[in-house]
């Protein structure tokens, strides 16, 4: 595993240090000795792949999970605040907005105040109130107590919930709402080190745009777990990968990170190709002075090959331990027909419900290999106009043209398969003429190694149904590829690989995306909606330029963007609008029986945790296992139903 070291050199601060931390779960080694430092200044992004053990990571530091070996260490006075990515973790109903130790100096200082009205004329009691009132205030202040109200206003306006300035009482906020609340409140406290745990997971583009900036110029220390790759460019700089139960270093930002590694992987690959090729030059140098029985050559070699062995099984180590995983690139299928063959080509389109206008006048082609991403707020109509552009819609004014040989294939946010009891392997051959062999090799690339191609699908979790249904997508080989936000389920690897799928795709995409990084690396224009309409931006750094400068019309709150707008009234339109209404209530039940689940797994590692000191076998640790594995699986799946 590559480690490197950063920072040589330079003064610095340490507010926390970890000492080779371990943690264990059944028979998994999560954190295999993990010893890191946090300076005063470091504004860290903690990436890797999904369970790898990043938040068990961060709740060890806040002290919420006990390792099994190792130390944590705060230096001096230090302050964490720690955010958690898991909406039953916010309890806010009977707290305020102030943070408690800004409450207990005002109530000091108040309490003081009165202690010297009472005793103006006693000078000794006086003074001892004065004294009192002095360092409740120092207190006040050195908490920001005098910025307080300019703080979490400018806060909660940042983060799009200033509509929730004046509550006192957070029962009934929405999953996202406690979310920002939480993180409002933690920026108001200051601490010296902000932990947060997927911050953006529930902010729109412009709260995460602010937090981007809040981050960059604060005061203290940053440690953030993050999978989007753009806010941690715009924030980190130093990034901290843990792969394989190691962290490995890296300063910088994200695309820092990438050249760094990149670069790693590249002298690694060379010194293990060296190695290798003298490894087998000896070993043929040894049958050499086997065939012309020199015994005593032949031991040399031997040892010589061991020592050159055991050096090479060291340097393979090194590498990064999901470098074998999932990798793939579609098979490139020849395509007849001119490059600027015009596939699909949206005049003047425009859309309304109930008297409401969602979009007016959009206009755009797309021809043979284009890749045009829709971009813009929730409810703006997005997905309405990808609905449009599918047929699925109607009622709209424009016109909407489509080459009769056009085939297109589909990906929405809701990944449907006819039989969930079929394998991996089974749905494939199912859609495709693959042989055996060749099945099994293309479900590698999509992550599916060994017997997990068998997996029936009703098993998998949102991440792994996502990789299978696009696979099995890009084996049909569509003319017009339509996505809707495709990195939803994905951790970083595997958006990168998504994104080299995208990149060496010969088709023509058609893309809902919020994912700013892959907007960046896979779009040839972004049809951006603003002001009512969509717009082609030759990059999306143009587009939220424009949204800054332009005031950007969304739809009614009401409005989800989801939802299908209403079809003219017909009897097929009756039925599908049943259709339609039967399973958003699926949904919705299929939610709350979500909500439900987590809050008795999470109940259960709970009292698991507490369980672990007195454990006499692993049945303990593999039931805790089991669980974690399923509430990422749940958790997924809300995020996909509810975002």
């Amino acid at each position: 595993m590559v480690n490197l070291v950063i920072c040589k050199g330079i003064k610095t601060v340490p507010l926390l240090s970890l000492e080779d931390i371990h943690m264990s779960y059944a028979s998994r080694e999560l954190l295999d000795g993990i010893s890191l430092r946090v300076n005063k200044g470091d504004k860290i992004a903690f990436i890797g792949d999904n369970g790898a053990g990043k938040s068990t990571l961060f709740k060890i530091i806040e002290g919420l999970v006990k390792p099994d070996s190792g130390k944590v260490i705060r230096h001096g006075n230090t302050v964490v605040g720690y955010l958690s990515q898991n909406i039953s973790d916010m309890d806010l109903a009977d707290m305020s907005l102030m943070p408690k130790a800004l409450i207990d100096a005002e109530a000091r200082m108040n309490e003081a105040q009165q202690k010297i009205a009472l005793c103006a004329d006693d000078p000794d009691k006086l003074s001892l109130a004065m004294e009192e009132y002095s360092s409740a205030n120092n207190d006040f202040e050195s908490l920001g107590g005098y910025d307080y109200e300019y703080n979490i206003t400018s806060a909660m306006a940042g983060l799009g919930i200033s509509y929730l300035r004046d509550r006192t009482d957070f029962k009934g906020l929405s999953g996202g709402e406690m979310m920002r609340v939480a993180l409002a409140r933690l920026t108001v406290e200051h601490p010296d080190i902000l932990m947060l745990d997927e911050p953006t997971n529930h902010l729109d583009v412009d709260a995460a745009e602010w937090l981007e900036e809040y981050l960059a110029s604060y005061g203290g220390a940053v440690f953030v777990i993050s999978h989007d790759r753009f806010f941690i460019d715009r924030f980190a700089n130093r990034v901290i990968e843990l792969d394989g139960g190691s962290v490995s270093c890296y300063r910088g930002n994200y695309t820092s990170y990438v050249e760094q590694k990149a670069a790693f992987i590249k002298m690694q690959q060379d010194r293990i190709e060296a190695l290798e090729k003298e490894l087998a030059h000896q070993e043929d140098v040894k049958q050499t002075f086997l065939s012309h029985r020199n015994i005593s050559g032949y031991h040399q070699r031997e040892k010589m090959i061991d020592k050159l062995g055991a050096i090479l099984d060291r340097e393979k180590a090194k590498m990064p331990a999901e470098f074998a995983k999932m990798s793939f690139a579609p098979v490139p299928v020849e395509r007849s027909g001119a490059e600027d063959k015009i596939l699909l080509k949206a005049d003047l389109v425009g859309m309304s419900f109930d008297g409401h206008k969602l979009f007016t006048d959009i206009s755009f082609e797309l021809k043979a290999h284009d890749k045009i991403f829709l971009c813009g707020p929730n409810g703006c109509g997005k997905t309405t106009m990808i609905n449009i552009l599918l047929g699925k819609v109607m009622g709209f004014t424009g016109k909407i043209l489509i080459s009769e040989t056009a085939k297109c294939g589909i990906m929405g946010q809701f990944v449907p398969f006819d039989n969930e009891d079929l394998s991996c392997y089974d749905e494939l051959i199912s859609r495709t003429d693959m042989t055996v062999s060749a099945a099994r090799t293309y479900l590698a690339r999509f992550g599916f190694m060994g017997d997990d191609v068998f997996k029936p699908i009703r098993v998998l979790s949102g991440g792994e149904r996502s990789r299978l249904y696009l696979g099995c997508l890009l084996a049909e080989s569509p003319d017009i590829l339509f996505l809707d936000e495709p990195t939803n389920h994905l951790d970083m690897r595997s958006r990168e690989i998504l994104e080299d799928a995208i990149g060496m795709y010969d088709g023509a995409v058609i893309s809902v995306s919020h994912d700013r990084y892959f907007i960046e690396k896979c779009a040839d224009r972004v049809l951006g909606f603003i002001g009512g309409t969509g717009k082609l931006f030759d990059k999306y750094s143009y587009y939220r330029n424009a949204c800054k400068t332009e005031v950007v019309t969304t739809a009614d709150p009401v409005a989800d963007d989801k939802e299908e707008v209403k079809p003219k009234e017909d009897d097929k339109s009756q039925v599908n609008k049943a259709k339609a209404r039967k399973e958003r209530a699926a949904e919705r039940n299929r939610i709350r029986h979500i909500e439900q689940e987590i809050e008795k797994l999470e109940a259960r590692q709970t009292e698991l945790e507490g369980m672990f000191a007195d454990a006499k076998d692993d049945t303990v640790y593999r039931e805790y296992s089991d669980n974690a594995s399923r509430i990422e699986s749940l958790y997924e799946e809300y995020m996909a139903l509810t975002e």
